[in-house]
């Protein structure tokens, strides 16, 4: 399940109503979809499959038009430059919809210099709306595995802010092991 955090405020949230009405006051939906229809490994087109009411509900709540299945582990060719491109602060023209399959990774979100943090893992849905300021890396294991949705076939381009802000935090992930530990992702520098 996800965790959200404040870095400035140095506050975590990580119970699901917490975080899902947390976000919305943002602008950001948030919700918890089972995982049981696939296992983390099945092909692509059988995730499709078993969310297939899912992804047309939301691309009716969306206008999206197309959805994938995106699969990135340590083995991806280019996998450092492929995260470079998302892991300085940016925004998009249309929304940055995902749920999460399999592993872990970090969306930060710039809400008027209020930054927040929200660690993504299986069974996590974010919509992060077009416009919104943000930028995303993975967490240690270099693994992703999501459905994403797209309002264009093209898909969309990062515009970078150049603000440099996302150079002062630092993100750090901790699995369901060190539950303890978990307050400590996005850490500012």
């Amino acid at each position: 399940m996800a965790v959200l955090r404040f870095p400035g405020e140095s506050r975590t949230i990580e119970s699901e109503i917490e975080i899902t009405t947390a976000l919305a006051a943002l602008g950001i939906d948030y919700e918890r979809w089972s995982l049981d229809r696939v296992g983390p490994d099945a092909s692509a087109d059988a995730v499709l499959a078993a969310y297939a009411a899912e992804i047309d509900a939301m691309k009716q709540r969306g206008g999206y038009v197309t959805a994938d299945v995106i699969d990135v582990n340590p083995q991806t060719p280019g996998l450092e430059a492929m995260l470079a491109r998302f892991d300085k602060e940016h925004t998009h023209s249309e929304d940055e919809v995902r749920f999460i399959v399999a592993g872990r990774g970090v969306f930060f979100l710039n809400m008027s210099g209020r930054v927040a943090s929200v660690e993504v893992g299986p069974g996590d849905m974010l919509r992060v709306p077009r416009g919104t300021t943000h930028w995303f890396t993975l967490c240690e294991d270099r693994r992703i595995r999501a459905i994403r949705w797209f309002q264009d076939t093209s898909g969309w381009t990062p515009q970078y802010t150049e603000s440099g802000l996302d150079a002062g935090y630092q993100p750090l992930c901790f699995g369901p092991t060190y539950p303890g530990m978990r307050a400590a992702h996005g850490f500012r520098l």
